[in-house]
């Protein structure tokens, strides 16, 4: 039976129809990672930190707030932008996510130097080591020019996330005003590692509780719909990156993108990859896909709203997706190779109120609310970013839901490598990145939404070099052959290099051991020879005395 449910994926009130394993764990030293971050540091999840609102927990390398002792950094008062935001959301002190991170906390660390992490234990971006001092690129690659090995390699380490709570962040499951004056009632929940990036995706963009059943405000989100879209999704990968680094210890790990240009369909979604369709229930993945098992959470919104509560990251239901059968009305096609060069054309990041009804904005076109042809707003329609969503036909077709889908991350490091195409294209200054006048969450001063270490969007308006990775496909010629032509094979010949090996190992055992069978039998027959002639030589000698002393008595006969 076909599943339809209408969903909100543009946030206004344009409504889209959609047919609807822990294996180990690895110790590593937190030092050698880049910095991540997620909603809420344990240390800082309880009672004293909600009553001081302070979260500045101690360095274990020094015993110190911050690791102050050692000068990676020090306990600080926040101190927020002040100016002011666009007319979209008309509210003030209702939301905890106003003037981040205030509700919770008023000091947090201030890292020195190269240093990150929430308590300065890490390193920031691109830099590794004992003291951060290393600076290190890495290249994320097309999943379709992986090998086989490297592709479920990526599988593998995705449910790992999915089946590993995570040991160094919780999330909220109430309101901060639900949690008493001074944090006499804390409510944090584990979670696991996937399902705290879907949960994150979900805080940052839900709806805000007016008070009382389904009483909210739509019109707001921290992380979409605006200039921090692009920033904010930059920051989202990077921490979701390290985190997987984290619990694998492969430090070499990237996120693989999918170039969707000009497809047809979603080539992804096979059984080999993210999950090919259920040949039973079309909405369903493949039961041959690990991701067949998978629950989703913070699915379900207008429930949330009605009960006027947050999601506590409950298991709501399979993962969904039935990729093409969407409404054709809305996206009547992928995103071709013509529309995302028209949108790296785009000089302007923003324009007017810097919404989704901007004109030909760059981050409007690419986010997917004005058209790549003409570059004005076109409600009604999805386009370039959102086109995907809605085309997954699924849980992915669900702002707030979205993360559930691991296509989402694929997809979202295309995003992120055309953001770098127009970044590198156009070499913006800082200055054009809107200070004042965006809609809530988006200035350049503001504190991205849910983040701990906090990060003004503005911060990351910049190239992705500096930050420690590279996109295969940017490279240039010499390199982009390496990396998405050569060095698969190189890696598929070292996997076939350590079975030659192994093979190798094994054949000389095996020669061995018949060599020595071959001496130790030659060694015998030597020997069974040996005993065949003394035997023979005993045999003889009494002949040859009998005949002796015959001859003996005859040549004393005959003399």
């Amino acid at each position: 039976m076909m599943f339809a449910v209408g969903i909100h994926w543009a946030r206004g009130r344009n409504k889209v129809t959609f047919m609807m394993r822990n294996l180990f764990g690895s110790v590593v030293l937190l030092h050698l990672m880049g910095v991540c971050l997620s909603q809420f540091p344990r240390p800082c999840a309880n009672s004293e930190g909600l009553r001081t609102k302070e979260c500045c927990p101690i360095w274990e390398g020094d015993s110190s707030p911050c690791g102050a002792l050692s000068g990676r950094g020090f306990c600080t008062e926040v101190l927020v932008s002040d100016e002011p935001n666009g007319p979209q959301y008309p509210h003030t002190g209702i939301d905890d996510r106003e003037r981040w991170p205030l509700a919770f906390f008023n000091r947090t660390c201030r890292c020195a130097g190269n240093y990150g992490g929430f308590n300065c234990g890490e390193c920031r971006f691109g830099y590794w080591g004992a003291n951060c001092a290393q600076y290190r690129e890495s290249v994320r690659r097309n999943i379709m020019t992986m090998s086989t090995v490297e592709q479920q390699k990526f599988i593998s380490y995705l449910n790992l996330a999915k089946n590993s709570i995570n040991p160094d962040y919780v999330i909220s499951t109430a309101t901060r005003a639900e949690m008493g004056e001074n944090g006499e009632n804390p409510k944090f929940s584990d979670i696991n590692t996937y399902d705290l990036f879907v949960w994150i995706h979900y805080y940052v963009s839900r709806d805000t509780f007016l008070g009382g059943p389904g009483n909210v405000w739509r019109d707001i989100d921290f992380a979409h719909e605006s200039a921090a879209f692009l920033p904010w999704h930059r920051v989202f990968l990077l921490h979701w990156e390290n985190e997987i680094r984290k619990i694998t210890g492969d430090f070499n790990f990237t996120i693989p993108y999918w170039d969707w240009r000009n497809s047809q369909s979603c080539e992804v979604c096979t059984d080999a990859l993210m999950g090919g369709r259920n040949s039973i229930n079309p909405n369903l993945i493949s039961p041959a896909s690990v991701f067949s098992s998978w629950k989703v959470i913070c699915s379900q919104p207008e429930e949330y709203n009605n009960r006027e509560a947050l999601c506590n990251a409950t298991g709501e239901g399979p993962l969904l997706r039935n990729p093409g059968n969407h409404d054709r009305n809305r996206v009547p096609r992928l995103p071709t190779t013509a529309d995302v060069d028209f949108a790296v054309g785009l000089p302007e990041y923003e324009t007017g109120n810097m919404d989704r009804f901007a004109n030909m904005s760059f981050r409007n076109v690419l986010e997917g609310f004005a058209s790549p042809e003409t570059g004005q707003a076109v409600p009604g329609q999805s386009t370039m970013h959102n086109s995907l969503h809605v085309f997954m036909n699924g849980s992915m077709s669900s702002v707030q839901g979205s993360a559930n889908d691991p296509v989402f991350l694929l997809h979202h490091a295309f995003i992120d490598s055309i953001f770098e195409r127009w970044l590198r294209t156009h070499q913006p200054p800082r200055s054009i990145y809107p200070r004042a006048n965006a809609p809530i969450g988006h200035n350049d001063g503001y504190y991205m939404v849910p983040f701990l270490p906090l990060y003004r969007n503005g911060d990351y308006f910049l190239s992705d070099k500096a930050l420690g990775y590279e996109y295969a496909y940017l490279l240039d010629p010499g390199q982009r052959f390496v990396q998405e032509f050569l060095t698969p094979y190189l890696q598929q010949a070292q996997e076939i290099w350590q079975w030659l090996l192994g093979a190798g190992i094994l054949g000389a055992l095996i020669a061995s051991i018949v060599a020595a069978l071959i001496v130790v039998a030659r060694r015998r027959w030597k020997q069974n020879q040996r005993r065949k002639r003394a035997l023979s030589y005993g045999e003889r000698q009494p002949l040859l005395q009998s005949s002796s002393e015959e001859g003996s008595s005859s040549y004393q006969t005959t003399l």
